[in-house]
């Protein structure tokens, strides 16, 4: 299968947090259908691509050393009326949450991007269903 979802960062050092999008997955003149956007600080790169193109962008806010993100995800959420960017939890969380749900939007589509999500979620609840009912350890 082409690729569907376009990773884009700031910065090299943005890859430490971006990596999880590719764990979890793998612009529409190359095909492309989602963009899922990293940037710390000011972080005024999901929004400039998202003033670009009519592609759905995904945020991600950077943890940052300053103000631990807080920063970056405010840069990314504010985005004025008319350029939306869905914007995501602040680092790994949020990474890996971009990565399904750009699944979530392609699953509407693409057959097996549909059943690898459906999969994900499936073991996701099993997983959940092992765990000890905390109010019964004592």
């Amino acid at each position: 299968m082409k690729p569907l979802v376009g990773v884009i960062m700031g910065s090299a050092s943005d890859w430490a947090t971006m990596t999880h999008t590719t764990a979890t997955l793998s612009a529409a003149g190359r095909g492309l259908e989602v963009l899922i956007a990293g940037a710390g600080g000011a972080a005024h790169l999901p929004g400039m691509t998202a003033a670009k193109t009519r592609l759905p962008v995904l945020g991600v806010p950077i943890k940052s050393r300053a103000l631990n993100g807080i920063d970056s995800l405010l840069s990314i959420v504010q985005m004025p009326r008319g350029v939306p960017v869905a914007t995501l939890a602040i680092g790994k969380s949020g990474a890996v949450n971009a990565a399904l749900l750009a699944a979530s939007i392609l699953a509407n589509k693409y057959p097996a991007v549909a059943s690898a999500l459906d999969k994900f979620r499936a073991e996701q609840t099993a997983q959940v269903l092992k765990s000890p009912d905390p109010r019964e350890v004592r």
